[in-house]
């Protein structure tokens, strides 16, 4: 590969030079880039490179508008716009020149023509259009050079709604004879992938012909989309463990042509992506990770030269080691590479190493104390790059013991930082270390002032936010409490009475709210005291307009009492002409509150109260005012994202030849124009857009346990307790070699001669170290952050009181539920109401095993067979009937007869010798339920997990049964389950004392699903214990989708088109007729129903209307109809994600049928 690149700089002046002359071996004289570059080369300023730009430009547009330049001319023009463009300098008049000269003109015009268009325009540009002709016509050529042109194009800068016109031909190509050819065009279905990945679901099947490739390259481009789709979905892809292994076997025995190689290592990018592949397939999978030790073993011994692209090989080989289920030889090798890394006098290496050490930490935080001595070293390093890193390593393994001493040294890095974005992601750190790990109140206000000062306004907004609902939720201790909003109270106003126009804008809108909620508290605080500083605040110059806003509001809170009436009429006196129309309002309300006390008091109670105010989330109040406006003609509500689509299009150009690739009936109308689909038509006459919404949900937020969320960018959200269960990782025994042993194998890296600290020196660092990594020894375990803490968190939200909805569900249960310690939020209603009717029959005390419902922080990857339809068969109707996919309400005569499996923790004994899905069976309650097959999640030679999936209407059940498959009893055996994206709850049989011989035990699990998932991964763990072994533990995990969770939504025709309006996310796309069996749209929505529990509405003609919902949560509209040979759908949910969900699992359906 080296000679490539070699080959290809010396070939590069030609490919410049513009002379007729061929192979010309450096730029021409005569040529004018060759000009324009050295005219650049011999300015001095700035201002003289722009006045030069600009005379270049106007020459450029002058020759192109001119009729008599040739092609040749129009070639040399387009390569000087490109430089100008590269320079900074915009050149937009010659983009439809760029776009001509692509589509006519020989081979070489083309090619600058591409060339230029892919460097001038993006994929959202609308003159991007008039290139589709072009790239359908350069596609279908016999020319490979043009075709190879067109696919890089497309894989570059193809618009997405374009996708379905280029795809047939794109996938024509993975055929094609000539390897180039099909190594691009490969890349370009990965960017489709990456882009739409709908639209390319129906040829993964080729892309497993383009893995087996027998030319490396193609082999090569297939890894970017299996790397893709792995991350996303790794249990769907171990069955290609063994083929990436021998792949990499391969590539690391040098079985690669040579030109691969980059400074004699045989394809070193490959090597990688390989290895980050297979740390994907095995992580928590022993089975799949013991066909990677060999050749992990031969990729760190061969990568041993010293070159900086080996040392990239070990880091991903390190990653790898740790991150599959773990070897003890291997860990000690990779511990080793570490060390020589951190211990290098390279800054490149040591910063390598460090990184290396601190993705290491997450899996074994006691590898830290190896390397104590080094990591303080790098806190003094001279390079901040190792700094910022060493602080990184530091945060990963902070716990209660070692808080304080690693936020000082975060402050104190950051108090010398000037880079905004190192900043922005050190205070968000340092605000969560203070939460989890605060020592006591008067450290956490103190750590959190330094914050808001150090952070000022570039702060994400979440910090603050985050920090005033802590204090307003409290904890479940009133007393500290009071105790941190008095602290908070005194050390704000002694703030505010100092010199305050340094502090940020930030902190003093959280000043302000502090001592308008809290300094009633504050005993023998009079008011006064705290209203003169907020008054001078308010006239301070500099505040801005906001942060007035938010003083005001507490200046109206504090001026309650007899005497600040008068002052409260003269702020809004003076504020009633403001300029700033939130502060007139502000100041027309305070007006009015003054005047009345007793709406004063009602309005703003003091102190605030703990509770939550109820919400009307869906804004009933206004209905009457909505609908008389638009029967006066309003128009309807457009969401942001829609009003954004609308000035695109009307931006955009219309161009009719692509309106093949979709049928014309499922052209999107207007936002203003919306109408039901029951009253669309053939005949209509809509224009074709696009077929997916252009905004997606996906926003990262600042999680913290037990923050109360109330609104959010969908409205008012559901009020739930949050989860309390940490989460953990299992730390690998005998994972790394002593310290000792680590300098053994190290001398034979050259090292300079260190010189001897002074004693006092040395004793310092000795006791800076042990207060860096106390709490880091073996007996701790390490969770996914190095947090090896096992006390609570400094602050704990205490639980919240049902609302209306929640305690009328939970006062069905029984005088017990309201006697309970904990409250249960409405989340807990739905999972607990109306399932079982009754509450956890064991009493657990364990936070592991919590009965209330949890979200799990900790996501494992699944890595047995997981849960999807296996092939049940349809059973007849007078013994079964099939409601989808594997779902079957079973009868009881059609089950085996065997001995039932007790609802309780009760046991009953199985054969010796039968297999345990030919005797489990439900409990008598659930099984005349919808449920799915009894399938084997895992097992070991003591124990068999298995599961079933029991399908309500208001929730999923999970049973979980455990088997014990010896002839001993196995005893304390608790059962924990975890599923990040679904809400969880355990309805009985968790944890049990014993389980004797041959008997089997069942836990239950309900699941409710927030937000659609294609599919969710769950995993949990058995633990027990033999009558003479040690404690084990069993792994277990599967696989669920978005069809387990979605029910019939049963409405009329006249709801289906009021419903229709009020969802603002759609999707578009084309899905396979079924034709063997009669009507083809009644067949298919058939299919559709029976697979998928969708409710069919309403049949007229060849159009369809089916609706569906999500346990719980919204619903899902489609509106079908009959286009030649496919069926044209178009999904509409208030979820962005649920149509995406639904549509791909309608193909599924369809392919499966």
């Amino acid at each position: 590969m080296s000679d490539v690149v070699e080959k290809t700089l010396t070939a590069l002046p030609s490919l410049l030079s513009l002379d007729s002359q061929a192979g010309a071996g450096k730029l021409s004289s005569t040529s004018k880039l060759g000009q324009l570059i050295r005219n650049i080369t011999e300015l001095t300023s700035k201002h003289e490179e722009e006045k030069l730009i600009k005379k270049e430009l106007s020459a450029i547009k002058d020759q192109v508008s001119s009729p008599h330049t040739t092609m040749k001319q129009m070639r040399e023009l387009m390569v000087r716009a490109m430089y100008c463009e590269m320079l900074g300098y915009e050149a937009n008049f010659a983009y439809i020149h760029a776009i001509k000269l692509a589509q006519q003109g020989t081979v070489l015009e083309k090619r600058a023509g591409y060339l230029a268009v892919s460097l001038f325009l993006n994929e959202n540009h609308e003159l991007l259009l008039l290139l589709v002709n072009t790239v359908l016509k350069d596609l279908q050529s016999t020319n490979l050079i043009e075709v190879c042109m067109a696919l890089t194009v497309v894989s570059q800068i193809f618009p997405k709604d374009m996708i379905p016109a280029v795809l047939p031909l794109v996938e024509e190509k993975l055929s094609h004879p000539k390897e180039i050819i099909r190594r691009k065009a490969v890349l370009a279905l990965y960017k489709f992938y990456l882009i739409a990945p709908n639209q390319v679901q129906h040829i993964h099947g080729k892309f497993r012909k383009a893995l087996c490739d027998k030319d490396p390259g193609v082999m090569t481009s297939s890894l970017h989309i299996y790397l893709q789709m792995i991350q996303e979905s790794p249990a769907s892809y171990k069955d290609l463990a063994g083929s990436f292994v021998t792949i990499l076997r391969q590539v690391v025995g040098g079985k690669l042509p040579l030109d691969f190689n980059y400074h004699s290592v045989p394809a070193p990018w490959l090597q990688m992506r390989l290895l980050r592949i297979l740390s994907l397939l095995g992580r928590e999978d022993q089975s799949t990770s013991e066909m990677m030790y060999d050749v992990l073993d031969e990729s760190l011994r061969r990568a041993e030269m010293n070159h900086n692209i080996t040392y990239a090989i070990l880091y991903e080989c390190v990653k790898a080691i740790y991150t599959i289920h773990p070897k003890a030889e291997l860990l000690e090798k990779a511990a080793k590479c570490i060390g020589n890394f951190v211990l290098s006098p390279k800054i490149n290496l040591k910063y390598l190493g460090l990184k290396a050490l601190t993705y290491v930490v997450q899996h074994d935080a006691s590898l830290a104390l190896q390397h104590q001595m080094t990591i303080l070293e790098c806190l003094d390093h001279s390079d901040l790059l190792i700094k910022r890193e060493t602080l990184e390593l530091l945060f990963r393994i902070t716990n209660a013991q070692n808080v304080t001493v690693i936020v000082e040294k975060i402050l104190g890095f950051l108090r010398l930082c000037d880079d905004d974005y190192t900043i922005i992601d050190l205070v968000g750190k340092v605000a969560e270390l203070a939460e989890k790990y605060a020592p006591d109140n008067q450290w956490f206000i103190q750590t959190m002032t330094v914050v808001f000062g150090l952070g000022g306004d570039l702060m994400p907004p979440d910090i603050p936010s985050n920090f005033l609902r802590l204090l307003a939720e409290g904890s479940q201790n009133e007393a500290d409490d009071r105790q941190l909003k008095v602290y908070a109270v005194d050390s704000y106003l002694t703030l505010l009475n100092g010199d305050c126009s340094n502090l940020p804008q930030r902190f003093l809108q959280v000043i302000s709210w502090v001592l308008g909620e809290y300094s009633c508290l504050s005993e023998g605080l009079d008011q006064e005291e705290v209203i003169g500083p907020l008054r001078k605040l308010l006239d301070q110059r500099g505040v801005s307009a906001e942060t007035r806003s938010w003083v005001l509001s507490a200046l109206t809170k504090l001026c309650r009492g007899p005497g600040q009436a008068d002052v409260a009429l003269a702020l809004a006196e003076s504020l009633s002409s403001s300029l700033d129309t939130v502060l007139r309002q502000q100041a027309h309300e305070l007006r009015h509150l003054v005047q009345d006390r007793s709406l004063h008091a009602r309005v703003l109670p003091q102190p605030a109260p703990s509770h939550s105010l109820e919400v009307d989330s869906s804004l009933s109040f206004l209905d009457g005012f909505v609908s008389d406006a638009l029967a006066a003609g309003a128009a309807p509500y457009k969401p942001p994202h829609q009003r954004q689509e609308e000035l695109l299009q009307q931006k955009a150009l219309t161009s009719e030849p692509y309106a093949l690739s979709l049928p014309v009936g499922l052209s999107p109308c207007s936002p203003a124009d919306r109408q039901s689909p029951t009253l669309l038509s053939t005949s209509s006459g809509l224009s074709v857009g696009s077929t997916e919404p252009s905004h997606r949900a996906g926003t990262d937020t600042l999680v913290l346990d037990g923050v109360k969320r109330v609104w959010g960018k969908e409205g008012y959200l559901p009020q739930r307790d949050p989860s309390q269960t940490p989460a953990t990782v299992e730390e690998p025994s005998n994972a790394v070699q002593s310290s000792h042993q680590q300098g053994a194998n190290d001398a034979s890296q050259p090292k300079p001669e260190p010189e001897p600290e002074p004693p006092q020196l040395n004793m310092e660092k000795q006791q800076l170290a042990s207060s860096l990594f106390v709490g880091l020894g073996s007996q701790n375990s390490a969770c996914l952050l190095g947090k090896t803490e096992a006390a609570a968190p400094r602050f704990r939200r205490k639980p919240r009181p049902n609302d209306a909805s929640s305690s009328s569900s939970s006062s069905s249960s029984g005088a017990s539920e309201r006697s309970s310690n904990s409250s249960h939020s409405t989340a807990d209603s739905f999972l607990y109401g109306g399932l079982l009717e009754e509450e956890p029959a064991t009493p657990i005390q364990s936070s592991h095993h919590a009965p209330q419902p949890t979200t799990a922080s900790a996501s494992r990857e699944a890595k047995q067979p997981y849960l999807t339809a296996n092939g049940v068969a349809r059973a007849e109707k007078r013994a079964s009937q099939v409601l989808g996919g594997d779902m079957v309400k079973v009868r009881p005569s059609a089950l085996a007869e065997g001995a039932m499996v007790p609802p309780q923790n009760c046991s009953k004994h199985l054969p010796p010798t039968s297999c345990a899905s030919e005797v489990l069976q439900l409990p008598s309650e659930l099984q005349d339920l919808p449920h799915s097959e009894i399938i084997s999640l895992t097992s070991d030679p003591h124990l068999r997990v298995s599961c079933c999936r029991v399908f309500r209407d208001d929730a999923l059940l999970l049973v979980l049964f455990l088997s014990n498959a010896t002839e001993t009893e196995l005893r304390n055996v608790a059962l924990e389950l975890s599923c990040e994206e679904l809400q969880t709850a355990s309805l009985r049989g968790n944890v049990m004392e014993c389980v004797a011989g041959r008997t089997s035990s069942v836990c239950r699990y309900t699941l409710l699903m927030e937000s659609p998932h294609t599919h969710v991964p769950f995993s949990g763990t058995v633990s027990y214990q033999t009558q003479l072994g040690p404690t084990q533990t069993l792994p277990f995990s599967g696989k669920l989708s978005t069809a387990d969770f979605i029910r019939p939504l049963v409405l009329n025709t006249e709801d289906y088109g009021k419903l229709w309006l009020s969802c603002s996310h759609d999707v578009k796309q084309n899905l396979r007729l079924v034709t063997d069996v009669g009507e083809p749209l009644t067949a298919t929505l058939n299919v559709l129903k029976d697979r998928l529990q969708l409710h069919i509405v309403d049949i007229i003609g060849s159009e369809g209307i089916v609706a569906c919902r999500l346990l719980h949560g919204a619903p899902c509209l489609m509106h079908c109809r009959v286009h030649g040979a496919s069926l044209a759908v178009w999904l509409r949910s208030s979820l962005s994600s649920f149509p995406d969900c639904l549509l791909y699992h309608c193909q599924r359906a369809l392919q499966e049928h």
